[in-house]
């Protein structure tokens, strides 16, 4: 059997791959790059519409990313860190849009107001230490803030309407949040690709193998599931883009960055409405704080959606406890990744997470009323026949080993790469999707070291990312020069 020879072979055909691939094909327009898929069409599983919240996380609205320390003080750093990386993907998508290399920016990124809301003292208190905290950064500095009847029932009437004139609430808004749908983003990035010289797209063609070389290069057998025919490919570079399959390819790749990782898959679900006249009344992303045992993906939102052009209102996440690492994986998933390098790991996670799991498997008995209960926090109104449940995407959290043997589970996303910078992983869940640009540039500078280091390479870089070696978080002209830019372009602006 023939080998397919390749420069870069990209496994999974969601947003992180297809990034990647977009910034490859421009550096170096020789490089020849093949996309290897498990499903018949790309951007199915994590980067689908309807299986990631699609709020463009900017840290702007999402509670979590700012937590509250013991004596009542607000840490930002995590947010500053999610903002300024978010807003690489603005630049990032900004510059395609202006090359023609992406469609009509409404196609996948609409203006949403990202907003957050709470009730109770303690909560507004936390919100307002937050607000002081943020706006002072000029990263967040036309972040609102009220307690005002009348302001919120302006930004928020769906929320706000009949509810309790007694109870204390509070609300942040940042008028230029997004919502993106990453499944029509990351579908025209391939439809680009497919249209340039040096690319390969292979749909329904599961990896069955992944070894390393004497050479150096890696050999990646696919099996074509429709018509049965196995290919064998030999590259350079692999990048396991492919979501919670990401883990079981990374194991098998058996370099040596990946011994202790484990993984804590998490499903979840959503409450979805679709009535026109509902839908019409809400314009925003409204997220609250999490239940206390929640995973962070469970931070309760109410979204206005735009998937593949229709809009609709979403409620949830809902989370839940599986063992698959796919939506349309195995229920083997789990127990499959458990080996001898990650077992102490492992066991030290589940013992000192038993409440997340209990409250996982707590999620998944609930009621059709139970959940909607929920949801009037949000939406005091809600009837019970104007929403349906729709599942949402699989997410495997990190679980690294840490000093000692143990284990602690992280929940944010991470590059794990192969110390030659021949194999590159992306690990992890929320923020994902939205900071794609800026991990996939991580990817380049680590795997492509000498070559980013090039006047050609920096040159078409920072055409793509203006900001690219700099620091939005420090230099607040760069980020008004740059934002200015992206909202217009994108037509994120009022």
């Amino acid at each position: 059997m023939a080998v397919r020879q390749a420069d870069v072979v990209l496994v999974g055909g969601g947003v992180m791959s297809a990034t990647l691939g977009m910034m490859l094909r421009q550096l170096d327009p020789s490089l020849d790059i093949v996309m290897v898929e498990r499903l018949d069409h790309v951007a199915h599983e994590s980067t689908d519409g309807w299986n990631n919240a699609g709020t463009g996380h900017a840290g702007y609205c999402e509670l979590n990313y700012t937590p509250e320390s013991d004596n009542g003080d607000v840490t930002i750093d995590r947010a500053l860190q999610i903002n300024a990386s978010f807003e690489v993907s603005l630049q990032f998508w900004s510059w395609l849009v202006e090359q023609g290399k992406l469609p009509e920016p409404s196609s996948f990124i609409n203006r949403t107001p990202h907003q957050s809301f709470v009730w109770g003292e303690k909560d507004v208190a936390f919100l307002k230490r937050r607000f002081e905290k943020l706006s002072a950064h000029h990263l967040f500095r036309e972040m609102e803030y009220t307690e005002s009847p009348q302001d919120l029932a302006e930004w928020m009437p769906l929320v706000v309407k009949h509810r309790d004139p007694m109870q204390r609430v509070a609300a942040t808004r940042i008028k230029h949040g997004s919502d993106v749908d990453f499944g029509s983003l990351t579908r025209s990035m391939v439809k680009y690709l497919e249209s340039t010289p040096n690319f390969e797209l292979m749909l329904s063609s599961p990896v069955h193998y992944l070894a390393k070389r004497d050479n150096g290069r890696w050999k990646v057998r696919v099996k074509d599931q429709k018509t049965g025919v196995t290919t064998k490919l030999e590259a350079g570079f692999v990048f396991l883009g492919a979501g919670g399959g990401a883990l079981p390819m990374l194991q098998k790749s058996d370099i040596d960055e990946a011994k202790g990782y484990g993984g804590f898959p998490v499903s979840g679900q959503w409450l979805v409405c679709q009535k026109q006249e509902i839908v019409e009344q809400h314009y925003s992303k409204v997220y609250g704080k999490a239940p206390i045992g929640a995973p962070p993906m469970s931070v309760p939102h109410l979204d206005t959606r735009i998937i593949n052009g229709e809009p609709a209102l979403l409620f949830g996440p809902f989370a839940g406890f599986t063992t698959r690492f796919l939506k349309q994986g195995s229920v083997f998933d789990l127990f499959g990744s458990v080996n001898p390098k990650n077992l102490r790991p492992m066991l030290s996670v589940s013992k000192s997470n038993m409440d997340l799991t209990r409250y996982l498997i707590g999620e998944v008995f609930q009621s059709h009323a139970e959940r909607v209960e929920s949801l009037r926090n949000f939406f005091p109104d809600a009837q019970e026949e104007d929403w349906r449940l729709q599942s949402a995407g699989q997410r495997v959290q990190i679980i690294k080993q840490v000093p000692g043997g143990g284990g602690k589970l992280e929940f944010g996303t991470e590059i794990v790469a192969a110390k030659d910078g021949t194999l590159a992983a992306l690990l992890g869940a929320s923020p994902g999707a939205s900071t794609a640009a800026h991990a996939m540039i991580d990817v380049i500078e680590r795997c492509f070291a000498d070559k980013i280091k090039t006047p050609q390479w920096q040159e078409r870089m920072k055409e793509m990312v203006p900001s690219y070696g700099q620091s939005l978080v420090d230099d607040e002209q760069l980020l008004r020069n740059v934002r200015e830019r992206t909202l217009s372009t994108l037509k994120l602006t009022s």
